[in-house]
């Protein structure tokens, strides 16, 4: 017997699961990973009103300083991250901006310091599905160049470039690592890629912030370093920020 359908579950299916609508969120959505993250980021919204759970995930829309916005804790990794930013594509939210972690392939790149992602090498196993290997994942530049310049007018220590984004957090060898830096990957993370692929996929303007938490080279781990935590906090404020000059304001 044939399948019913041509895709089991798709995007919209979700959507629809969640009741989420597109007059339900706002045309900026900042998404952090984990939950706490999203409970710091969420205090710092007016009148946030839960629009769904499901699962690990939640979403709130409030607004910020009179502009609408959503809240979403959308996944650590490529494939739970899939799943949220169908949601938000399929909601119709207009532009996204994740805030997360990445650890620095580059020895000038420290902990504590942040990074704005403008291109992804995959190396995630999701986007595969979504596109073909000649595919080039990009950040909208508009929001790149807007977190950048947000980061620097605060006075912090922020760079810009490529990262690679892999789901084998426990096979990062110095021969793949070093060969990911011969094609420029500055970063490791485990998001980007199958944000920004999914978000191109549907035309949708998408954009990443990263905290650095470790760095790769020097072998040095960052996640009990203040500087990470402060890090942490800078990157929900630059992503408000963004949205703010992204809007005129």
């Amino acid at each position: 017997m044939q399948m019913v359908k041509d895709i089991h579950l798709t995007g919209k299916d979700l959507t629809d699961m969640v009741q989420l609508r597109p007059q339900d969120v706002g045309k900026y959505a900042i998404v952090p990973g984990p939950k706490d993250r999203l409970e710091t980021l969420i205090k710092k919204i007016e009148n946030p009103v839960r629009n769904f759970s499901f699962m690990e995930y939640t979403m709130y829309t409030g607004t910020f300083e009179g502009i609408k916005l959503s809240a979403i804790n959308g996944g650590r990794f490529s494939t739970d991250t899939s799943i949220t930013t169908e949601v938000m594509c399929n909601a119709k939210i207009e532009n996204i901006i994740r805030v997360g972690t990445a650890g620095s392939l580059d020895e000038n790149i420290k902990v504590g310091d942040l990074f704005v992602v403008d291109e992804v090498i995959r190396g995630d196993g999701v986007t595969p599905y979504y596109v073909n290997k000649d595919f080039k994942t990009v950040a909208d530049k508009k929001i790149s160049d807007t977190l950048y310049q947000v980061g620097k007018d605060m006075g912090l220590t922020i760079h810009r470039g490529k990262a690679w984004t892999t789901d084998a957090l426990l096979r990062e060898t110095r021969e793949i690592v070093e060969a990911k830096r011969k094609e420029g990957a500055r970063v490791v993370d485990m998001v980007s890629s199958t944000l920004l692929t999914i978000a191109q996929t549907y035309n949708i303007k998408a954009g990443s912030i990263l905290a650095v938490s470790d760095n790769v080279v020097t072998g040095e781990m960052g996640f009990m370093n203040p500087l990470y935590y402060m890090a942490e906090s800078n990157i929900l404020k630059i992503a408000l920020e963004a949205v703010k000059k992204l809007e005129g304001k």
